[in-house]
């Protein structure tokens, strides 16, 4: 069986928290190694068609998408707020644009939205 060396990259990107980009991670791993990987997780490779976006994501902004990550997982507004350093009262408005960007009606609407259009995938 093959190896893998992982090394985290010291620079570069910074690090936003759990719903947002992280520092990236380097694998040099040959074939069977990352194949082996991908089955053990479950996950599809990358060759395989993902389905696209909805349009409708394209409105959103940066944020906006990392706070709608964070309530798909059942995070609240306080716990959002605390992890993306906001004021609950911003985290409030950016659940609201969310809502009003993509015609839903509440948070249970956006969390099947995120789902559906898989940007937060079950664990």
């Amino acid at each position: 069986m093959s190896t893998a060396m992982l090394a985290g990259a010291p620079t570069g990107t910074s690090y936003v928290g759990r719903w947002g980009p992280r520092t990236p991670l380097t694998v040099h791993a040959d074939h069977l190694t990352i194949e082996s990987l991908m089955s053990a997780l479950g996950r599809r490779s990358e060759e395989e068609d993902s389905p696209a976006l909805p349009r409708e994501v394209g409105r959103l902004t940066q944020r906006e998408l990392t706070v709608l990550r964070a309530m798909a997982t059942g995070a609240s507004n306080a716990e959002i707020a605390a992890d993306l350093f906001l004021s609950v009262a911003t985290v409030k408005t950016h659940v609201a644009r969310v809502l009003s960007k993509l015609h839903l009606r509440d948070r249970t609407q956006a969390v099947v939205f995120a789902y559906e259009s898989r940007l937060v995938v079950p664990r």
